[in-house]
């Protein structure tokens, strides 16, 4: 008898060979096939788990990023003792120690329009574990031109989504749903708005099942757009999509063939490179105040000053400077006149300085000849770097 496994792989796999309609030709499958991952985070990090512990044969893992402490919290393959080395590394290392059969490729780099199809090209199934619209987009057109299935996956705060583009004869891309980017102002990031790490795992599974489905024949091909809401009582919620459209500019007659990626801008498309939230918050103005004018101030006792903190009350729950009073911003710019008392400065704190200078121009405006109205430059983040480094940083 000649074993297409070793033998420690039919008792390692035994459970799931023996599932209906999976047997040893899938395990075999999964074995031969090949999964790369662009994205070594929060939802990659399940997926590579998954597909490791299943048995795929090779796995690419893509990201330029290194492991922070704040990663920690959801990117359930890296640990404490690898904070610093590259996420790729530290995945690959972990990967290695679930399952030293599988061939890891690791490549450090962020993927774009002159490296992406150099490679995907040589994977079965592409896997989207990143979070902004132009790398979606990217890998999207990319793996139309390769005639490759793609697994895309997204979570922000308590939500997520999956869709499997690129599947079969009629399957749609990513342009077929979304032929155009959202506004700028509209995509935002997990530093922004929060996630919880469970949800992650949860889209990250999903991912890593339908990439071993395609892979052992056990999908029916449809494609539908499944969304998950942690905190609903049916978080599931599937919605089937309409097929390859015809007129799509990318996967639609005539389409592919005349496809670039290599020289299409999709930084540019999606409306411009994404927002350093740090950066504008530093901006000089008469209007802003830096951390330590403020601390000057506030020792010196010469002015009483009247602390606005706009962040969401559970941020302010988190840390607040002392003597701050908590006014969400989305309340503030409702009826700025309100929040306008007396004649002492107002300052107004946010995280990095971003919120904090709508509220001060909402408050500005209905102000005719009031207090002074300036706002903290770079926010708590800079309250933090040049004040006190023991307040708590939670970004």
């Amino acid at each position: 008898m000649t074993l297409s496994l070793s033998l420690g792989e039919y008792q390692r796999y035994g459970r799931q060979m023996i599932l209906s309609g999976f047997g040893l030709q899938g395990q075999i499958k999964l074995k031969q096939s090949s999964v790369v991952v662009v994205g070594a985070g929060g939802l990659g990090c399940p997926a590579l788990q998954y597909l490791a512990a299943a048995g795929v044969g090779t796995l690419g893992i893509v990201d330029h990023d290194v492991v922070e402490s704040s990663n920690l919290q959801r990117q359930i393959l890296h640990t404490e003792d690898r904070l610093g080395v590259s996420k790729v590394a530290s995945a690959a290392t972990a990967i290695r120690g679930i399952n030293s059969n599988v061939k890891v490729d690791a490549y450090q780099e962020m993927i774009s329009p002159s490296n992406a199809v150099g490679i995907l090209e040589s994977y079965d199934v592409i896997l989207d574990c990143t979070d902004n619209p132009a790398t979606r987009y990217l890998l999207s057109d990319a793996a139309v031109l390769l005639r490759k299935p793609l697994v895309s996956g997204a979570a922000q705060r308590y939500d997520g989504q999956l869709c499997v583009y690129n599947l079969g004869e009629d399957g749609p891309c990513y342009r077929c749903l979304f032929p155009k980017a959202p506004e700028p102002g509209l995509a935002s990031s997990c530093e922004e708005t929060g996630i919880l790490g469970a949800v992650t795992g949860v889209i990250g599974n999903l991912q890593a099942l339908e990439a071993i489905k395609i892979i052992t024949g056990l999908h029916d091909g449809t494609t539908a757009l499944l969304l998950y809401s942690a905190l609903s009582h049916s978080p599931f919620r599937s919605i089937r999509v309409r097929k390859k459209q015809v007129n799509c500019t990318v996967c639609g007659t005539g389409g592919s063939a005349a496809l670039d990626v290599v020289n299409t801008d999709y930084i540019a498309f999606c409306g411009g490179p994404t927002r350093d939230w740090v950066k504008t918050g530093q901006a000089i103005s008469d209007t802003r105040i830096s951390a330590s004018d403020l601390k000057r101030m506030l020792d010196t006792g010469t002015h009483n000053v009247r602390l606005i903190d706009v962040r969401s009350p559970i941020e302010f729950g988190i840390c607040h400077l002392p003597e701050s009073i908590n006014v969400p911003l989305a309340t503030l710019v409702a009826d700025p006149a309100s929040h306008l008392v007396g004649d002492d400065p107002h300052i107004v704190v946010c995280r990095l300085g971003n919120d904090s200078q709508l509220a001060v121009d909402a408050l500005r405006s209905a102000s005719d000849a009031g207090p002074d109205i300036k706002d903290l430059m770079g926010g708590l983040q800079s309250w933090r770097e040049d004040v006190d480094t023991e307040f708590p940083a939670y970004w």
